[in-house]
Parts: structure tokens; C-alpha cells; sequence
């Protein structure tokens, strides 16, 4: 009897705002890891510069594939990049709460 181990890999691009300052990352665990961009843990570059906006995400089930085709991100250019984004999400809205598992957002203190 076999066992088939799929997993899931995520290539994704964060966004300090739109159009903003870009991160493209890699992980097998997206919830964990955008938690970790958010808590400034993980990524000096996106604590740095405040990118925390999850702006777009690919799924695959081969590690191999999903770091090629972070690299491959990473190479193109700014303007491939936020063109990639707004073909799929045009308002550079955070597509984390839509993620299954999502802490719903905390409203902002007062001020």
C-alpha cells in the first residue's frame, strides 16, 4: 500500500503598498510564514521596508518547480512583476484573510 504525500508550495509576492516595495518568497506553510513577515521575524528586507501585504500567490505540489519559479520572479522586471499582480488582483488588496486558517484581521487601535 502507498501513501502519497502531497504537499502544497506557495510562490508569492508581498507588497508594502500598492505598487509599493516588492517581496517574493517561497514556502510550504503560507499562513505561518506571512505571520512571520508580519511579526517582523524571518526577513529583515520585509521588516526593513514594511512589506506585509500579501498581493499574490501561486500554488505547486513540487518543490523543485516552486523555487524556479520564484527565481525566475525575482529576475523579471518591476514592471513584469506588478503587472503579474494586477492581472489577478488590480486592487492590490491582502489576500491573506482569504487564505483558509486566516486570523481575521485586528481593527486598528483608537487614535
Amino acid at each position: 500500500m502507498s501513501h502519497t504525500n502531497t504537499r502544497t508550495y506557495f510562490v508569492y509576492i508581498l507588497a508594502s503598498k500598492p505598487r509599493g516595495t516588492l517581496y517574493v518568497g517561497v514556502t510550504n506553510s503560507i499562513l505561518t510564514r506571512i505571520e512571520q513577515h508580519r511579526a517582523g521575524i524571518g526577513s529583515a528586507f520585509t521588516k526593513r521596508y514594511g512589506v506585509h501585504t500579501l498581493v499574490w500567490l501561486e500554488l505547486h505540489s513540487d518543490i523543485t518547480l516552486a523555487i524556479q519559479r520564484e527565481k525566475t520572479i525575482k529576475h523579471y522586471t518591476r514592471d513584469w512583476k506588478i503587472n503579474l499582480i494586477e492581472r489577478e488582483n488590480p486592487h492590490w488588496l491582502d489576500l491573506y484573510p482569504t487564505l483558509p486558517g486566516a486570523e481575521p484581521k485586528q481593527p486598528d487601535p483608537p487614535r
